[in-house]
């Protein structure tokens, strides 16, 4: 059994169904069975590609799906019973699902009351809309409330993982996230924990073409990491894949994958060929003296983006 998570954030812009299709049979077919997406993933693309596929692809009872709502079309957070209610029943019309296995509140609203917000996992699940439910990129604190909150009260729905951003780039999570995550009994789904690609060390020499970095969409979210602190754990991690035969990729993905709280880093690729390394990497094992240079190295009290 696969501990990766399947990412689809490309999917229906960057990525195809051809090419998503071969993503999928690979990803199961290394036994793999999250996937991951969104309602705002090519405009809502990336989950009628996966319907589509969990109908003409892979068996239903193989995968389990999750998406999130709270981000509008306009880009404006919407934390509102009413807005997250209606987004997951457009979510499962588009999968062509009756349910999905996990429901994430993508970003926190600090408009909407916390109580209403949470009150719309509590329908989602008891309606059977969804089996269980998590959050996405909040704070340490709002996590430990969302969680605190739903255990207050016998029926409510438990939150039981939180997704944000983890790697050897982005270690500041530890602080306070991190413990607040596996305090509730959640289990932590890193996205970008190739810190957005710069660890597969691909940006050593330059902006390969077809890069995220290269890519005037993409820029601005490559850039943060491509700073002189970023390069130097980068070399670590090269240093560290050369001496044990594997990739810098196959690295930094098992160091996140073996950190405290974690159930399943999100890995996401344009093609089939770009997530063959990453499910290569599942039996690696790094050792602890390659373990301890990396958590030096990357230590959290130095300069991060």
């Amino acid at each position: 059994m696969s501990r990766l998570g399947l990412g689809t954030m490309t999917w229906g812009e960057d990525t195809g169904p051809d090419e998503a299709a071969e993503q999928l049979r690979a990803f199961t077919g290394a036994g793999g069975t999250l996937v991951d997406t969104a309602d705002v993933y090519g405009d809502g693309d990336a989950e009628r590609i996966l319907g589509h596929l969990l109908r003409e692809h892979v068996a239903r009872e193989d995968v389990v799906v999750a998406t999130k709502s709270a981000i509008r079309r306009d880009g404006r957070y919407d934390g509102s019973r009413r807005h997250l209610i209606a987004a997951l029943d457009a979510s499962l019309e588009r999968l062509g699902l009756e349910y999905v296995d996990l429901w994430h509140l993508h970003v926190n609203d600090p408009a909407t009351p916390t109580e209403e917000t949470l009150s719309a996992l509590d329908e989602a699940v008891t309606s059977g809309r969804t089996r269980y439910v998590g959050v996405a990129n909040h704070a340490g604190w709002q996590v430990a409330k969302a969680a605190a909150w739903q255990r207050a009260w016998p029926g409510r729905a438990p939150v039981v993982s939180a997704q944000v951003e983890y790697s050897l780039l982005r270690r500041e999570v530890e602080r306070e996230l991190v413990p607040a995550t596996v305090d509730a009994g959640a289990g932590l789904l890193p996205w970008s924990p190739l810190g957005r690609g710069v660890l597969t060390g691909k940006y050593r020499t330059g902006l390969p073409k077809g890069s995220r970095a290269a890519n005037p969409r993409f820029a601005d979210f490559v850039r943060p990491y491509l700073d002189e602190e970023c390069s130097r754990i980068v070399e670590s991690v090269v240093t560290a894949a050369e001496g044990l035969g594997a990739s810098p990729l196959g690295v930094a993905l098992t160091w996140v994958r073996d950190r405290e709280g974690v159930a399943a880093p999100i890995v996401g690729a344009r093609t089939a060929a770009q997530l063959a390394p990453a499910l290569e990497s599942e039996e690696l094992t790094l050792p602890q003296e390659i373990r301890d240079a990396l958590d030096d190295v990357s230590d959290m009290t130095a300069a991060h983006p």
